[in-house]
């Protein structure tokens, strides 16, 4: 891989890791679109690791004061506080990707086959349609469920759903803020929460492939992975900070025409 090629990647990921759109079908589809030889899962994973940082750096604030709750008195449900209850929340959505992560590992491996993502761009792209449509028929900005106590069904929810984006061209982002606006949370909130349910994950991936990656002695190819990194953090931060500025205002259902804009243009140069 090129320079060139690992910066388009990183700007890929940058630019589709917060939107609806799935960045992983975007990468695997990238060596199709491209005509080069595909990086694999690895150098994908490494890509979200830039968008990973922009995720700390944007919501440092928000981490640090969850960080502070990690005492003996979260295990006392006795004890409340919005932020309590989120990072209780938090764990338990987390626990549940990562179950159901391992179980739908091995069929995962199969589904980079370019037909997969089209199917997968479609239809979790109106799956997102009607999600906005119910949340904004029900004008859920009323209602923070995530911090009104623990809620074992909604938190397992989106857990389970986070888990479902190791398919690429379903988008992380994309259905578990498909399933937050279901389940009645106000958007800023179903935001935030995703961007952030993401961090655990990526960084367990990471730490899964650091060791056979420092293995590789070609310093070159590290030089190239690290361009993508830096590329896919700034492109990253910069989608973060628009795309919470603009998630009360528009609605998400757009996105769904460019999945199936995106889906039709791939089939028709397979």
């Amino acid at each position: 891989m090129t320079f060139f090629e690992a910066i388009v990647y990183g700007f890929i990921q940058g630019l589709s890791e917060f939107l609806p759109v799935s960045s992983s079908g975007h990468l695997a589809l990238l060596p199709h679109v491209m005509k080069i030889q595909d990086p694999g899962v690895v150098f994908d994973l490494m890509m979200h690791l830039g968008t990973a940082l922009a995720v700390i750096v944007y919501f440092r604030k928000d981490i640090y004061r969850y960080a502070q709750t990690f005492t003996p008195s979260l295990a006392n449900f006795s004890i409340g506080g919005e932020d309590r209850w989120f990072v209780r929340n938090f764990i338990f959505s987390t626990f549940v990707s990562v179950i159901f992560i391992v179980l739908l590992i091995p069929i995962a491996k199969m589904a980079r086959n370019p037909w997969i993502i089209i199917s997968n761009l479609s239809i979790f792209g109106a799956l997102l349609w009607f999600a906005d449509w119910k949340n904004s028929k029900n004008n859920s900005l009323l209602h923070r469920p995530m911090i009104n106590g623990l809620q074992w069904k909604i938190a397992g929810l989106i857990g389970l759903s986070q888990a479902l984006a190791i398919f690429p061209g379903v988008s992380r982002s994309g259905i578990t803020l498909t399933m937050a606006l279901i389940l009645g949370i106000n958007r800023k909130e179903a935001g935030s929460y995703s961007f952030l349910l993401s961090l655990p994950i990526i960084f367990a991936g990471i730490f899964k492939e650091v060791p056979d990656i420092l293995k590789n002695p070609d310093h070159s190819s590290l030089l190239v992975l690290l361009t993508g990194i830096v590329t896919s953090f700034i492109v990253g931060w910069a989608t973060i900070h628009f795309f919470m500025k603009l998630i009360g205002k528009i609605q998400l259902r757009y996105f769904t025409f460019y999945r199936w804009i995106l889906a039709g243009l791939m089939a028709f140069t397979l």
